[in-house]
């Protein structure tokens, strides 16, 4: 990849509806920046990239209507970290949350998504080339390299991750130009790099990695079928491991090893995704609105709608209102 930002970010970004915008950078001014068309959202997606070898990116942006993305992506690594987002990744899959760290391969396949209308992406994120982790490293440390795309792929889905938070919290504030700003991202990028396989090691030795058979995954499909029908309902383990001919600890185990995240989680996901459309598109109380997703205690509801949307469901609701 000869610029990662001039071959994958601008054409995807085009495609979106943002154009380049010189007049707005609210970040440094090493970094380009491109600003959502008005008619489509308002707010910025700001990037910086280092010739071949990795981007950096902030995003703060809303749309007014569901975004579907589609592009051809090629050969990269993205980490990031989400303070507030709502939507799906497709084929596989995988919904998107706030306050939890995000990997993503690209390998020369198709990416699929479905961002959420009025609520706000706003996330930080490192993105680094095959010439960064397979070339640049190696080179770098020919005795002390080992592929970190698996180091990567542990701390999917993380929520206890503060090192790496606190990173791109700093970076988020940076605002350096000129030489300043190369030694400092290029940093950043080492430096989260280290964090991340650091991490991988720990927890390599409490979690030994496990082998999913073609057989479990059918059964682990089989389950997030039935939650995708019924989780407004009260779902039980016990009834889950019989649909999936499983024990509950083989399931519980296998269940977060295939999804990065706990059966309860999965049904949270599904309850607030179903919250956004009825707080969006009606006046229905809030309280009932909790019950229709499956909760008995509004104050519970509220309490993981901000945590999983970054938003509690009146913000979120007034906010809806401010874009008619």
């Amino acid at each position: 990849m000869k610029d990662i930002v001039t071959e994958m970010h601008v054409p995807c970004l085009m495609q979106c509806g943002f154009y380049q915008d010189d007049s707005q950078v609210p970040y440094s001014q090493a970094g380009t920046c491109f600003s959502v068309s008005p008619e489509k959202g308002s707010g910025h997606y700001w990037t910086y990239s280092r010739e071949n070898l990795f981007a950096i990116s902030i995003l703060d942006f809303v749309f007014y209507e569901d975004l579907f993305l589609e592009f051809q992506q090629p050969k990269y690594l993205s980490l990031n970290y989400y303070d507030s987002v709502s939507g799906e990744e497709l084929h596989p899959y995988k919904r998107l949350s706030s306050g939890c760290i995000r990997v993503h391969f690209g390998c020369n396949n198709v990416y699929r998504a479905r961002y959420h209308k009025n609520i706000p992406i706003r996330s930080t994120g490192i993105e680094i080339t095959p010439e960064y982790y397979e070339d640049y490293l190696k080179t770098k440390y020919p005795d002390e390299y080992t592929d970190p795309r698996s180091s990567f792929l542990s701390v999917d889905g993380l929520t206890n991750f503060p090192e790496l938070v606190f990173l791109f919290r700093q970076i988020r504030q940076f605002r350096g130009t000129g030489i300043a700003a190369k030694l400092y991202y290029e940093g950043k990028v080492a430096e989260a790099v280290s964090l991340i396989v650091e991490k991988a090691q720990q927890q390599k030795k409490t979690y030994p990695s496990k082998y999913v058979s073609k057989a479990d995954l059918d059964s682990l499909q089989a389950v997030t079928a039935y939650i995708d029908d019924h989780f407004a309902e009260d779902i039980h383990l016990e009834s889950l491991a019989r649909i999936a001919c499983m024990g509950t600890t083989k399931l519980k185990s296998t269940f977060k090893l295939v999804y990065k995240c706990t059966i309860t989680e999965y049904i949270q996901n599904k309850r607030m995704s179903r919250a956004e459309q009825l707080l969006s598109s009606t006046d229905m109380p809030i309280n009932q609105i909790a019950q229709l997703v499956g909760y008995h205690n509004s104050s519970r509801f509220s309490e993981l709608f901000r945590k999983i949307t970054g938003m509690l469901p009146n913000e979120y609701r007034r906010y809806c209102a401010t874009l008619l």
